[in-house]
């Protein structure tokens, strides 16, 4: 699947550009992750959040629920130089308004929406913020998946909102990948996939969202050190076409994915 490299140019609109994490503690977050993953964290002024480092390079941010009632999972965020238009231009296409625009400083905007199915995601018009600065070292981001029961209202609506252009994945699993708008669409291209929960796998309880994945080394090693660090392991690790790859949950209950090339 696409990647972008350091010094890239900024992310174009659709085109998954921040992750971070809503944690009831966000300096035990640090630890975990900061064990997981190498991260080391810091505070930039106005961030309203802690950014995650692999080296120099920004890839995730981790912040305290402002609402005890509000889920504690991780967000990715798409790029966008308008986030106001494209936020309304989800909520015609069948999305709900979840928060936002709210303007972060000089750093940009954000919003937040929630699918026809309620996997949450997020919108972000870069300021002097354009997202990740690093894609291709262990401890980046690797990809997201939109996770849902309801594809049939689910892909019209990332289609619409933002021009992506689809490619069934061939075999089984009802996999979707989807590429920005006058690419030829398939796996060199996408920038984000769509996965059907199956009712004979999945709780009942468990909601649409959209899953994070995160590079590591070796995905063994990977989900060892997350259950010793008190984490649980949901799903793997299991061989598939784009590498080794588990779906954990971290110490205080956010799902994220590991996946090694």
């Amino acid at each position: 699947m696409c990647r972008e490299v350091v010094g890239m140019a900024d992310f174009a609109e659709g085109v998954p550009c921040w992750v971070d994490c809503a944690l009831p503690d966000a300096d035990a977050g640090r630890r975990f992750y900061g064990a997981l993953f190498g991260w080391r964290f810091r505070e930039p002024p106005g961030a309203g959040e802690s950014y995650a480092y692999v080296g120099p390079h920004p890839v995730a941010g981790l912040y305290r629920k402002p609402d005890g009632r509000l889920p504690t999972a991780w967000t990715v965020h798409f790029a966008t130089p308008d986030a106001g238009r494209l936020l309304a231009r989800a909520v015609a296409a069948g999305g709900t308004a979840v928060s936002g625009p709210d303007v972060v400083g000089e750093r940009g905007v954000r919003a937040l929406v929630a699918d026809p199915d309620g996997a949450v995601f997020g919108l972000w018009q870069p300021g002097t913020d354009k997202g990740f600065r690093e894609l291709t070292a262990p401890g980046a981001y690797a990809w997201s998946e939109v996770r849902t029961r309801e594809s049939a209202a689910v892909d019209p609506f990332y289609e619409h909102v933002f021009r992506y252009v689809g490619y069934d994945v061939p075999g089984a699993s009802g996999e979707r990948l989807w590429s920005p708008e006058d690419s030829e669409p398939g796996v060199d291209t996408a920038v984000l996939g769509r996965a059907v929960l199956a009712a004979d796998d999945v709780p009942v309880e468990l909601p649409a969202h959209v899953l994070a994945q995160f590079r590591v080394g070796d995905c063994g090693e990977a989900v060892e050190a997350a259950l010793r660090l008190g984490g649980r392991l949901r799903d793997g690790p299991r061989a598939t076409p784009y590498g080794t790859f588990a779906e954990l949950a971290d110490d205080q209950g956010a799902v994220f994915g590991v996946v090694a090339e």
